[in-house]
């Protein structure tokens, strides 16, 4: 057809026409597929390559008989019977059914073009071995240049590395990778690249051949529990044991870190203007990643803030801090002291007691989430709600109950202090909450002050005593009450006086 040109532009012209009808004849069927709704499988890319092969027959000139066209087209169609045996014998009844291995789509589809480019290069070589004009496209620069066509565009080593990819299951959808620095998760994977998703609902679409060729890490094998680190940095004059107490604290009790395997805490540099340290923790699926992340960092602010351990200012910052006196802050005196008159457990002592009670007692921030006491833990301090709301919850029958709500000036814990108890509920802030905790020391101090308030207390602690166990209300007589409230009144007695050793 093209007699005026040279064996290299035929060659070139016949190229190109192979690959332009295959791709058109692709696209079209893509088209209905899309558009459509017309399911178009494997036989229609044998059809495109087919067309493809005649088309560049046409191009380049070969003549030949028409016995020779149908016994050619005959053969390559033959290879739909061939992929199809494959299919059910070698991947279906053997791999899958014998050998327990999922085989998938695309690999199956990609044996079955392997075949049929095998076939087609049988075809030529020797259906149309007498065509002189052929030599060319067999030998010469055209097949080269179609080899290199698909190797250009990593059409060759997507698939390959989409046949490893199957094979070894490094990954499979639903799991979470890190590649590079990006943490995504796999939506799909297809013959030829890995479809990924952020945390943001950004799609990255990495063909296989680089998939296989980085280091990935998989964060959901072989399960989907796997540890994540996040670093903090505190000045240097904090004790490191202390610091590592408090981070500990605070990201074990943030919502979705796993309790088991245990959080843990590492001194990990001494840097220029902080200690740094690196909280390792557990999670499920990493989807949650950044909301634990928030829930962590928001935690150790919290309880840093409250043990007085400071996030340092970078150390080129000139930060000028007004220190003040130890304890409650001046401007919250009046706030405290008005609550603790209200409180029956304080209404004995005398104004200058409350003042000294006050100003001795540690003011703390919890923030919402936050357990300010654990039910079953050790304890020795008392709390006043001045802002904020919190909830009790106890331990029953392997779950946790909420029995009742604190707001702005409710007392709690108070029976840890005044006689060692451990915890007897879990109190959890429901919102920012601002607490005054009194601790053993000051509490012993005001009772040494005033010796005869043990009774009073004692009286206190046997009446709530009664409350929460609800005899006042089921005891049949009034001298029922009396006695049990007298034996408790001496129980609660002699405990006071043992702990705070009177």
């Amino acid at each position: 057809m093209f007699k005026a040109f040279s064996e290299i532009e035929r060659e070139t012209i016949t190229v190109i026409a192979f690959l332009g009808t295959f791709f058109v004849a692709v696209g079209v069927g893509r088209f209905l597929k899309r558009r459509a709704g017309v399911r178009l499988g494997l036989l229609f890319r044998l059809f495109a390559l087919v067309l493809a092969f005649y088309v560049a027959l046409w191009v380049y000139g070969v003549h030949s008989s028409w016995r020779n066209h149908v016994g050619a087209l005959a053969i390559l169609l033959s290879t739909a019977l061939v992929v199809a045996l494959i299919n059910r014998y070698i991947w279906d009844l053997y791999f899958e059914k014998r050998q327990q291995t999922p085989i998938p789509h695309f690999l199956r589809e990609v044996i079955g073009g392997l075949i049929f480019l095998v076939t087609l290069l049988l075809v030529l070589s020797y259906g149309y071995h007498a065509e002189a004009q052929l030599t060319g496209i067999l030998a010469g620069s055209g097949v080269v240049a179609i080899i290199l066509g698909f190797a250009g565009q990593n059409f060759l080593a997507g698939i390959i590395g989409g046949i490893s990819i199957q094979l070894n299951r490094p990954y499979k959808g639903g799991d979470w990778l890190q590649v590079g620095e990006r943490f995504a998760e796999v939506m799909e994977i297809n013959w030829r690249s890995t479809r990924l998703r952020t945390n943001d609902g950004i799609y990255l679409d990495i063909p296989n051949n680089e998939m296989v060729s980085h280091e990935i890490v998989n964060l959901h094998y072989p399960t989907e529990v796997h540890a994540m680190r996040i670093r903090v940095g505190v000045e240097y004059k904090n004790r490191p044991n202390r610091v590592k107490d408090a981070l500990f604290r605070a990201a074990s009790s943030a919502d979705g870190v796993l309790p088991e395997p245990k959080v843990r805490v590492f001194l990990v540099d001494f840097a220029e203007s902080a200690v740094i340290y690196e909280i390792k923790f557990y999670m499920g699926n990493h989807s949650r990643i950044n909301e634990i992340n928030d829930a962590i960092r928001t935690n150790v602010w919290y309880e840093l803030k409250r043990q007085g351990i400071t996030i340092p200012f970078p150390i080129r910052t000139l930060h000028v801090e007004r220190r003040t006196a130890p304890g409650a802050a001046f401007e919250d005196y009046d706030e405290a002291r008005t609550t603790l008159r209200e409180e029956p457990l304080f209404e004995y002592l005398s104004d200058a007691q409350i003042d000294n009670l006050v100003k001795q007692a540690r003011l703390n921030y919890f923030g919402r989430g936050e357990r300010v006491i654990q039910e079953g833990a050790e304890g020795d301090s008392m709390f006043v709600l001045l802002r904020g709301a919190a909830r009790v919850w106890v331990s029953k029958n392997g779950s946790s109950i909420p029995i009742a709500t604190l707001s702005a000036g409710d007392c709690f814990g108070e029976m840890s202090l005044l006689t060692g108890e451990s915890r007897t509920a879990t109190v959890q802030a429901e919102s920012d909450c601002y607490v005054l905790e009194i601790g053993k020391p000051v509490m012993a101090e005001v009772i040494r002050e005033s010796p005869d308030c043990l009774e009073r207390l004692s009286e206190l602690l046997a009446r709530r005593k009664m409350e929460n166990e609800g005899i006042l209300k089921e005891a049949a007589s009034q001298a029922q009450n009396e006695k049990t409230e007298r034996e408790y009144t001496a129980s609660f007695l002699h405990r006071l006086r043992t702990f705070f050793e009177l």
